[in-house]
């Protein structure tokens, strides 16, 4: 590989890889190597900045020019001075520093920093890393990439470990013998390939011959679903596979979902889109997040239908239906008990930390609520309907999604204010969620109607909030549902109280990321 710097992760957290002239792995200022002996543990701070005792005011920027880290971005900010830039990161006590770029005035927030890369040449992207003011870096050089240095700066790719190397020739040295055994391990690797390929593809004549239409059918988009992902099916067979959409499963603001069987006997859910202007609108928002995504708390899409007016996806079915029709249906004959809802929220946050961090772009829901999450056999949570998912690209222009609007009890405050929409209106929702899982009841029935429920939230919240301050527990027991079977786990319970209050702060900037809610739920385990 050329540059092996483009590879996400090689230096590990908080690295940065650069070129002087080899591949060659630095800690950024204010940071020292984790292990010295393996460079994919990356890089730890020196001071660790925390939320507990963040004062933006003991904290300062270091410049690090031609400098990026690559993705977790908390948001995407288009013609904004760099003082703007730097008043949001140092607001957010979880902002680990904001990449700037002169000229179109772009800003990045980041809320954890990955693949970091210098560039050789001078480039419009700077890095200013967020410090406390008590860590000195006067000293200590910035790395940097320069093709015409012979002489590698600070510690160099050698110390990675053997197999994040091997594949990367360029970045370790090969003498003459080792290139004989190259072309000698090479003549084997080629002759042990031809020889599959001839193995396969008698296999494959011998199979058409003898399996059934049918069967031959089921083999051959087997292998067309795992090479695409998902494949598209035509109106006539949705038809058939839904029985003339027969079994209703559910509605939602963008159509109405089905059981269905296909012809390899698989169960699946198809969605059918009944506004034809809205439903292509959001048909493509849908379909542009498809390719993009695979995760277990992350409900898998099989394939779609376009034809003429007919607008259809075709998901997996997922057993037990939607967490609404569970926890807020009296007929229902599921309780879950504390264990079960414990994990649905670790669960959910995993989906959306996924979502919100770990694909190359945005992707935010804007519509969570119970009834989009679905549960399986094991009762393990799914997060489906991006009926409302807008992808943010990151270096592209910001997609205008102000007039996507979520569920009443479950939207942000900053969709009334008109503010731009960011993945914390998710955390916001998600903070409803947790509610629900904990008391029970809808939180949108504890009020009169729909518009006081934002008032209840900040008085609910403000309560909790001066409870978790004091060391009296015994409140607990009182506020988590009563239909729940004991025995409870009441430190569980109030670590995801604390994680509800901080996901429904008004303040958009004081509200965690999805990974942050991830470690929590964790640290709850230990």
């Amino acid at each position: 590989m050329s540059q092996p710097c483009n590879i996400h992760g090689l230096c590990g957290p908080n690295g940065i890889c650069h070129y002087s002239p080899k591949p060659t792995c630095s800690c950024p200022l204010g940071y020292a190597m984790r292990n010295p002996d393996n460079w994919t543990e990356g890089c730890m701070a020196i001071v660790n900045i925390t939320c507990d005792d963040y004062d933006k005011n003991s904290m300062k920027f270091v410049k690090l020019p031609n400098t990026d880290f690559w993705g977790s971005d908390q948001q995407h900010l288009l013609s904004v001075s760099l003082q703007t830039c730097r008043n949001i990161c140092i607001s957010d006590c979880t902002c680990k520093g904001f990449q700037y770029q002169e000229g179109t005035g772009s800003c990045y927030p980041k809320a954890y920093l990955f693949s970091g890369r210098t560039y050789p040449t001078s480039d419009v992207r700077t890095i200013y890393l967020k410090l406390p003011t008590r860590v000195n870096v006067s000293n200590v050089p910035i790395p940097h990439s320069n093709v015409f240095d012979s002489v590698p700066h600070r510690l160099d790719c050698d110390q990675m470990n053997k197999s994040i190397r091997e594949p990367f020739p360029d970045v370790h040295k090969t003498g003459g013998r080792e290139s004989k055994w190259f072309y000698f391990y090479g003549f084997i690797a080629a002759f042990f390939v031809v020889e599959v390929s001839f193995i396969s593809f008698a296999w494959f004549f011998v199979l058409r011959r003898e399996l059934r239409p049918s069967e031959l059918w089921a083999a051959e988009e087997g292998y067309k679903v795992m090479t695409s992902n998902f494949r598209r099916y035509s109106y006539r067979e949705l038809v058939k596979t839904t029985r003339k959409f027969k079994v209703e499963l559910g509605r939602g603001a963008s159509g109405t979902v089905y059981k269905g069987v296909l012809e390899d006997d698989r169960q699946v859910a198809v969605k059918r889109l009944e506004n034809v202007r809205e439903g292509k609108e959001v048909f493509q928002a849908e379909l542009s997040v498809i390719g993009r995504i695979n995760h277990m708390n992350l409900v898998r899409i099989w394939g779609f239908c376009s034809e003429e007016s007919h607008r259809l996806l075709v998901s997996e079915y997922v057993e037990n239906g939607s967490l609404a029709n569970i926890l807020f249906n009296e007929k229902s004959n599921i309780l879950l008990d504390w264990k079960g809802r414990f994990n649905i929220a670790s669960g959910v946050a995993k989906g959306l930390a996924y979502l919100h961090h770990e694909c190359l772009e945005w992707v935010i829901h804007c519509d969570v609520k119970p009834e989009n999450k679905l549960l399986d056999q094991t009762f393990e949570p799914k997060i489906t309907d991006f009926g409302l998912a807008k992808l943010l690209n990151r270096g592209g222009s910001t997609q205008n999604v102000s007039h996507v609007r979520g569920t009443l009890g479950y939207i942000a405050p900053e969709w009334v204010s008109s503010l731009p929409i960011t993945a914390k209106v998710d955390v916001y929702s998600y903070g409803v969620v947790l509610l629900e899982l904990l008391i029970g009841p809808r939180v949108s029935e504890l009020v009169e109607g729909p518009s006081e429920v934002h008032n209840m939230l900040r008085k609910l919240v403000r309560m909790l909030s001066a409870k978790l301050e004091g060391e009296e527990q015994s409140w607990i027991v009182g506020f988590v549902d009563s239909k729940l079977s004991r025995p409870v786990n009441y430190v569980q319970a109030r670590t995801l109280i604390k994680l509800a209050v901080s996901c429904l702060e008004e303040d958009r900037s004081k509200r965690p990321t999805m990974e942050y809610a991830v470690q929590t739920r964790l640290s709850a385990d230990d």
